[in-house]
């Protein structure tokens, strides 16, 4: 009897490992003043579209991720439009869709502060303590220009082991695909997408969301309880 106990336990230990969060994904939208209403609902739609690819949604569903997005613009104006959602089947993944594509606009007419983005966006982590790797996925068209430099925040997000990546919408900043190369992104693996306009956004946004659910881009974040782990 007892070991049937045992090959209960086991395999209920097994089931849980199985379906643990393994990659908590913050979406960071770009809505600073660069940004037109009409730009908004691209990026919007096309976040939503990305989600709904076979690929990307199948692997969202598999590692059980963790997914929010949030709107960024200037100093002190960074909001979670739709929380924290654990991708636990397609049901789920869909109607977390549906509220991204819409999601009203929380503000515009304001400047660019990448720096405060990353800043708000890796305290969100704290909600998501159990996944895996924690990775920030930001959008923009523009270098930052106001609050703290992206670079200042690097340290911070290094300690944690959270991983950057950007999508640049290439047209109101010359050379802005290579600043968020040089100033934005950070940790291992971590890499740029470019879209050449707003018009492009959609495919590229697909493009980053399979690369980065269906790769390890990031190391795991190490265990507290075990610091060599």
């Amino acid at each position: 009897m007892a070991w049937r106990v045992s090959l209960f336990v086991f395999l209920l230990c097994a089931a849980l490992r199985a379906r643990a969060c393994e990659i908590a994904l913050v979406l960071a939208v770009d809505v600073s003043g660069s940004v037109d209403n009409n730009e908004y609902r691209i990026q919007m739609q096309g976040l939503a579209d990305g989600l709904r690819d076979a690929s990307v949604s199948e692997a969202l569903v598999a590692q059980e991720a963790a997914v929010m997005v949030l709107q960024w613009t200037g100093s002190s104006r960074q909001r979670a439009v739709t929380p924290w959602t654990r991708m636990t089947d397609f049901d789920v993944l869909e109607g977390f869709a549906t509220r991204v594509e819409t999601a009203p606009r929380v503000w515009r007419n304001f400047s660019t502060a990448i720096g405060e983005a990353l800043a708000f966006a890796s305290a969100q982590f704290a909600d998501v303590p159990n996944c895996e790797r924690w990775v920030i996925d930001i959008s923009g068209d523009g270098s930052s220009n106001e609050g703290v430099d992206p670079k200042d925040v690097h340290n911070v997000l290094s300690i944690s082991n959270i991983v950057v990546n950007a999508l640049v919408i290439e047209g109101a900043e010359p050379q802005i695909t290579e600043y968020f190369w040089e100033n934005v992104i950070l940790g291992n693996g971590a890499f740029v997408i470019t879209a050449n306009s707003f018009e492009d956004y959609p495919n590229r946004m697909q493009r980053k969301l399979l690369r980065e659910v269906t790769k390890q881009i990031s190391e795991r974040r190490p265990d507290s309880r075990n610091p060599n782990l």
